[in-house]
């Protein structure tokens, strides 16, 4: 009984350890002996330097931020279907009017205003889920204890018969003008 199974199992082992050794007899050819040199990519003419134009200059880092959140200048504004000369009017009737702020200078050639705005509440943040869960329901303003702001409110072409009307200046205040505006002229 231990021949046959010595028999049996020799010819197992040796065909085993022949598939699993990994000879050449089993392998067609060798594809690397058979490969050519090929010859290198060719880069078109006037394509193999990037252009080197303003556009492409890294600033350095910070550069495009304030200093403080307070005294970041901000421009926002929007569009009217009414003539420059129409709009600068209405804009200075409706500072004339109140509740905009206290008019400093106007230019009339450049169709500006420069208007002095008390408090104007800076765009507040909007909380994430754990500021909202835990956070107070209190709202803060940042009024700034009453403190004046500069506007500059220019009035400028738009198209054909439209204008556009910019303010620039400290967020709060800016978004203060810009939504007084918009509700008076319907812009």
């Amino acid at each position: 009984m231990k021949k046959t199974s010595l028999l049996v199992t020799l010819p197992t082992l040796a065909l085993a350890g022949l598939l699993l050794s990994g000879c050449g007899m089993f392998r067609s050819t060798k594809a690397w002996e058979t490969a050519k040199q090929e010859t290198p990519l060719e880069i078109p003419p006037g394509m193999d330097t990037p252009p080197a134009n303003d556009a492409l200059v890294i600033p350095p880092p910070g550069a495009g931020q304030a200093n403080t959140p307070q005294s970041a200048q901000v421009a926002d504004g929007f569009v009217v279907s009414s003539t420059v000369d129409a709009t600068y009017q209405k804009i200075g009737q409706a500072i004339e009017s109140g509740g905009i702020g206290q008019l400093a200078s106007h230019d009339d050639s450049a169709h500006s205003y420069t208007v002095n705005v008390v408090g104007g509440a800076a765009p507040a943040a909007k909380k994430g889920f754990f500021g909202r869960l835990f956070g107070s329901s209190k709202q803060k303003s940042a009024d700034l204890g009453g403190a004046t702001h500069p506007v500059v409110i220019t009035v400028a072409p738009s198209g054909d018969s439209g204008s556009e009307v910019h303010a620039q200046g400290n967020a709060g205040a800016v978004a203060k003008v810009v939504d007084a505006l918009k509700g008076r002229l319907g812009g």
